[in-house]
């Protein structure tokens, strides 16, 4: 059976992040997306310029209303950007209880410019990370989950992934993946934590600037991937090796002049030469 999964996060006109990335990559694996709209952005592959919040009202109406008719085998959650959005998002998930709950923690974009209020972080904290099966946050976010600075190597990744592991509820398989992005050198090793397994993905680094919604391509896949896999850690390896490939043939595409997108569809679309161009 063909997964139905849903994101509910921001709009980035772009196509590189947010709920048009996530239904990219859903899409390329196999599972039917669908999306409730948290946000609206203003932005490109150089930043954003304009945030424009969901009422959280609204946000209520489309999870209710989806939910009464669709079969949703998997969630994924990014960009919530208000507390009220954010509390509003948990008590309807706590009210459907969907099986899989992916949440990316995503607070900052990769221009610099933060997506998420400050009076948002307790709430995403109190109410909706103990609901999640999986936590995806890179470095930074974990820090800010944790109050303290953004670890910067391996040892202390697993520390954090343990703190992090007691943030989610202890009923049933609930996992950490905290993502080495921002770890120094070409390593990118990420960690898998349940509470009793610690798993290393190791990884190393794509020398390239089109990074723009990684995250969010990344909880996508998880979403898609797990309502099928076998496990939780063979859920982690498809998405990983995924996105990896994504970034690897993110040159294929030619949009912006900044953090360009990954090539979500680089499984379907074929490989472009490099010099190469479209002309009208």
């Amino acid at each position: 059976m063909i997964p139905n999964t849903l994101t509910i996060a921001g709009v980035d006109p772009s196509g590189g992040a947010g709920v048009l990335a996530d239904i990219k990559a859903m899409s390329a694996l196999g599972a039917y997306g669908t999306a409730v709209i948290a946000a609206l952005t203003a932005q490109n592959t150089r930043g954003v310029t304009g945030i424009s919040p969901v009422p959280a009202a609204f946000v209520v109406e489309q999870i209710d209303t989806l939910f009464a008719d669709v079969r949703i085998d998997a969630v994924k959650i990014g960009m919530l950007g208000q507390k009220a959005v954010t509390r509003a998002v948990a008590e309807r998930l706590a009210h459907w209880k969907p099986v899989h709950i992916v949440l990316d923690p995503v607070m900052v974009a990769k221009s610099g410019d933060h997506l998420l209020e400050r009076a948002a972080v307790d709430e995403l904290r109190e109410s909706l990370i103990p609901q999640a099966t999986m936590l995806t946050p890179n470095l930074p976010e974990a820090g800010v989950l944790l109050g303290t600075a953004p670890v910067d190597n391996l040892k202390d990744m697993r520390r954090v992934a343990e703190r992090l592991r007691r943030l989610l509820d202890d009923d049933g398989d609930r996992w950490v993946f905290l993502k080495g992005g921002h770890l120094p050198g070409n390593d990118t090793i990420d960690v898998l934590h349940n509470g009793d397994r610690l798993i290393e993905l190791p990884g190393r680094r794509i020398d390239t600037p089109n990074t723009h919604g990684t995250g969010c391509t990344l909880s996508a896949a998880l979403a898609a991937l797990l309502p099928r896999a076998d496990s939780v850690p063979q859920a982690a390896e498809q998405a990983k090796a995924y996105l990896v490939n994504a970034i690897a043939r993110s040159s294929d595409l030619s949009v912006g002049s900044g953090h360009g997108p990954v090539q979500h569809f680089h499984q379907w679309w074929p490989a472009q030469s490099s010099n190469k161009s479209i002309t009208n």
